[in-house]
């Protein structure tokens, strides 16, 4: 049976934090106090491709704050792909916990299609 899940994704597991990181050949995140351009924040910062601040991730509440001065300092779409895998990192973290196999494709257009096999049905 198939089932289709949409994600509105919050940010609390470092480890899928991590693997996000090393999915999207990033610097590892760096936990801390962190300067954006008008304030000092706290949490885990991933440092995007091209961006002049890093997005900072408070694990406790799951938000993420960063200054990308309406994308003249960064692309949002870094930060959606970094949202996006992360989302699959979790997802899989999660699976294979629970002792559950897990299989990934990416498609055409960019989405990535999970499918967990839970005993012996995918």
């Amino acid at each position: 049976m198939s089932h289709t899940v949409e994600i509105a994704t919050e940010v609390r597991d470092e480890e899928a934090v991590r693997l996000a990181c090393q999915r999207l050949q990033l610097k590892p995140p760096m936990r801390g106090n962190i300067k954006l351009f008008s304030e000092t924040v706290t949490g885990l910062a991933v440092h995007l491709p091209e961006w002049e601040y890093p997005a900072v991730f408070n694990t406790d509440t799951g938000q993420v704050q960063y200054d990308n001065f309406n994308g003249k300092w960064g692309d949002k779409s870094r930060l959606d792909s970094f949202l996006q895998a992360y989302a699959v990192e979790k997802a899989k973290l999660e699976a294979r916990r629970k002792g559950y196999s897990v299989f990934e494709q990416t498609l055409a257009n960019g989405s990535i299609k999970l499918t967990v096999q839970v005993g012996g049905e995918v």
